[in-house]
């Protein structure tokens, strides 16, 4: 049965508004007690929210369902997905849920709804809370809301729990970081400070509505300015939710999510530290990344877009780390899912134990040109039955051999059909690139 609220994060949508009313959120609360009720598992839930202006109403509302049920919440107030996640598995929690939209603008809102394994709930499982979610909305249920108060408590484990994980402090390292007016505008200073850093926060000041707002991984000027100005070692900056982070060396060079698996992998390889020599990434992270592990015996697993993916597939080999061109990377030793700040302290524990700076670590990856054209189409058909269209592929593949890749794909939430066309030859990029979507445009493209 297709999902009608849960998509790939959740159910997302404008805050107010269906599937974001209040009736509903209600229901989606009153859903999720019910599944409680019967799981055998406490009868109690971890609640968290970013910085949105509509997050507290929305979390009151969560709660209210709940109750319906005689499901008790334990609320966090502010902090990060991961966060959830974390006290969700660790905690005397039943399910963890998360308010927030990521790296979305403020007038939207999200409902992430986590197990008590820390893993976000399978389709299966989702799909039997949409039909208790839809009979709650039939039986008439009313909206309602709880009053929450925060538990300050459960932020200072997870972040003690972060801490933990550094083998070594971080004394003398001069960092900027973005917290993109977001989840991470407390807890992320907090953290790098309490471990020696010398930190300055910019993207620190949320008012409700300027989370993401020419800030944080999605809008790095900024923080490059600011790392060039305050000549520090370092920069990252997160999103909103602080599950993803990107990273500004020295120099202001922009460090992607690729590198920090280059970098990262290379660090655990040889402590013994990475399974099988292997890292799971998505078919869009660079060819350049796929040869330079090769090149230090690591092979690159590659899987559809989304970290979802990536982490099934890391469960099933039993790999260490995956991630996303994007900043989201997982460390499974100590997380179910992308983190932010985890993610920076592994990149600043390589940077003290080496003594090397980000411009050097990040320098052996070779970003092979890449280019990404969206077609707008019409209808939908198999590509392999496009002759004019596997023609150009077939034309690409043989230009660029084994120094280039091309992937054609549709676009799994807008009627795009996405080409990329990644080689050592920038022209040759662009040709082909142009050559392939104009096929696409002829054979589906709209008038």
């Amino acid at each position: 049965m297709a999902r009608q609220l849960f998509g790939t994060d959740g159910i997302r949508g404008v805050a107010g508004e269906y599937p974001l009313d209040a009736k509903t959120v209600t229901a989606v609360g009153s859903a999720l007690g019910k599944w409680i009720a019967g799981s055998g598992h406490e009868q109690q839930v971890v609640i968290g929210m970013d910085t949105r202006e509509s997050g507290p109403a929305l979390a009151s509302q969560i709660a209210a369902g709940l109750a319906r049920h005689r499901a008790g919440v334990d609320f966090a107030g502010v902090t990060t997905t991961p966060g959830v996640a974390y006290l969700a598995k660790n905690g005397p929690f039943a399910a963890g849920v998360m308010i927030s939209a990521s790296h979305n603008p403020y007038q939207d809102n999200g409902i992430k709804v986590l197990g008590h394994s820390g893993y976000k709930l399978p389709d299966e499982q989702e799909e039997r809370l949409e039909q208790d979610i839809f009979a709650c909305l039939r039986d008439g249920i009313e909206p309602a809301e709880c009053g929450l108060e925060v538990d300050q408590q459960l932020d200072e484990s997870y972040v003690d729990h972060l801490a933990s994980t550094l083998s070594r402090g971080l004394t003398g390292l001069r960092m900027v970081i973005d917290c993109a007016n977001g989840s991470a505008t407390k807890l992320a200073p907090e953290l790098f400070t309490r471990l020696g850093a010398d930190v300055t926060a910019i993207g620190a000041a949320p008012d409700g509505r300027n989370i993401n707002l020419n800030c944080g991984s999605l809008h790095l000027d900024g923080l490059r300015d600011a790392v060039l100005r305050e000549r520090a070692d370092v920069g990252v900056a997160f999103d909103g939710d602080a599950d993803r982070a990107l990273f500004v060396s020295r120099s202001g060079k922009v460090v992607d999510g690729d590198a920090v698996l280059l970098i990262a992998a290379q660090y655990m390889n040889r402590r013994g530290e990475l399974p099988g020599h292997v890292v799971v990434a998505t078919v869009m992270s660079n060819l350049g990344l796929e040869r330079a592990l090769a090149s230090h015996g690591i092979q690159l697993v590659r899987t559809p877009v989304g970290d979802k993916y990536v982490l099934e597939e890391m469960i099933r080999i039993g790999a260490a780390l995956g991630g996303e061109q994007s900043g989201h990377v997982i460390f499974h030793e100590y997380a179910t899912t992308g983190d932010g700040m985890l993610t920076a302290l592994r990149v600043f524990e390589v940077m003290t134990t080496s003594g090397r700076t980000l411009d050097d670590l990040a320098s052996e990856l070779q970003v092979y040109p890449q280019k990404l054209v969206n077609v707008r189409v019409k209808e939908r058909k198999p590509l392999e039955q496009l002759n004019d269209v596997q023609r150009e592929i077939r034309a690409a593949e043989a230009a660029f051999g084994d120094s280039g890749r091309i992937l054609v794909r549709f676009s799994g939430t807008e009627p795009l059909a996405r080409v990329m066309v990644e080689g050592l030859d920038a022209s040759l990029v662009d040709e082909y690139s142009e050559r392939i979507a104009s096929a696409i445009r002829s054979e589906l493209g709209r008038n």
